[in-house]
Parts: C-alpha cells; sequence; structure tokens
C-alpha cells in the first residue's frame, strides 16, 4: 500500500512540472504603465551583449544605406568610462564630473579618429530596447546612422538596484 502512495505522489509531481506556468501579469505604476523589470546583467556577457548591439547597429545601418562599424576598444573603454561616471553623477548627460566631454574622453583613451557621437541612457531596458528608444529619437538616429561613422564602443555600467547606464560611442 505504501508503495502504492508512493508511486502516485511521483506520478503527481510528475505532472505538475508539465503544468504550464501561470503568466505574470506586469505590476503597474501610479501612470497606468508596467513598472520596468530589472534587466540583470551578468560579467561573463559582455562580449554577447557588445556583438547583439553591434549586429543590430549594423543591421539598421544597412537598411538606411550606411556602411557597417565595427568594435572598437578604444571607444569601448571611453564609454565604460562615461557610464559609471553617469552612475556616480546619478544623472544620464553628456559630461563628466571632471568637467569631460564626449571629444575629452576619446582623446583620453588614445582614439586616433574623431568623434562622430555620443548616445547615452539611464534605464532599466535591455541594450535591443535600449537602442529601440534611441532611434525614436532624431537625434540619436542621426549619431547611429551617421555616414561618417566606422568605429563604436559600446560599455554600460549596472547599479545594485539594477538600473543601467548605456553609452554608445561613434568614430570617425
Amino acid at each position: 500500500m505504501s508503495r502504492i502512495i508512493v508511486l502516485l505522489l511521483a506520478a503527481l509531481l510528475g505532472l505538475s512540472a508539465c503544468a504550464a506556468p501561470q503568466p505574470t501579469v506586469p505590476q503597474m505604476g501610479a501612470d497606468g504603465k508596467p513598472l520596468p523589470r530589472v534587466y540583470r546583467i551578468r560579467p561573463g556577457d559582455t562580449r554577447e551583449i557588445q556583438f547583439r548591439m553591434l549586429d543590430a547597429v549594423n543591421s539598421l545601418r544597412q537598411a538606411a544605406g550606411a556602411s557597417p562599424v565595427t568594435l572598437d576598444d578604444k571607444l569601448t573603454a571611453a564609454a565604460a568610462t562615461h557610464s559609471r561616471d553617469m552612475s556616480v553623477q546619478n544623472r544620464p548627460w553628456h559630461f563628466g564630473s571632471d568637467g569631460s566631454s564626449p571629444i575629452d574622453r576619446v582623446k583620453r583613451v588614445g582614439y586616433e579618429g574623431h568623434l562622430v557621437g555620443e548616445t547615452i541612457s539611464e534605464t532599466y531596458e535591455t541594450e535591443l530596447e535600449t537602442l529601440a528608444a534611441w532611434m525614436e529619437d532624431d537625434i540619436t538616429r542621426r549619431v547611429i546612422l551617421s555616414p561618417e561613422a566606422r568605429k563604436m564602443g559600446f560599455a554600460w555600467h549596472q547599479d545594485s538596484g539594477g538600473k543601467i547606464w548605456w553609452t554608445m560611442t561613434l568614430g570617425g
């Protein structure tokens, strides 16, 4: 009898694992919009995220008739420095806490080309959601699709609470 009960319990556990998960209802904010869900970036995800962004940017550039860009370590270093600095300042803007501009930052890392532009964001969204938001804005879209751009730096800093400070730097 106890064997039958054990077998029935095992069967029930097995069947319960097959049940479809219940969809989660997003929590809504006071404005009626869903609250952001934290997108956690693991330390080992860096190159995957950078190449996913590079592929997406190059797809958009190809559709616009612009030549592809390649990832540049120096521009990425400038972008990483600025992402960390925006987090420290707790505001998304193009000037560093030391007064540096995007031009200053690309010079500091030894980039020999010229700065085409910089796009920044403060969000909880993924890199591709952030790119979509950048493409909705005329100014950042022009930077991303600029025919002058040949190189791209892309980096971020994620705060302990999950907020992500994204920076993309494009150079010619």
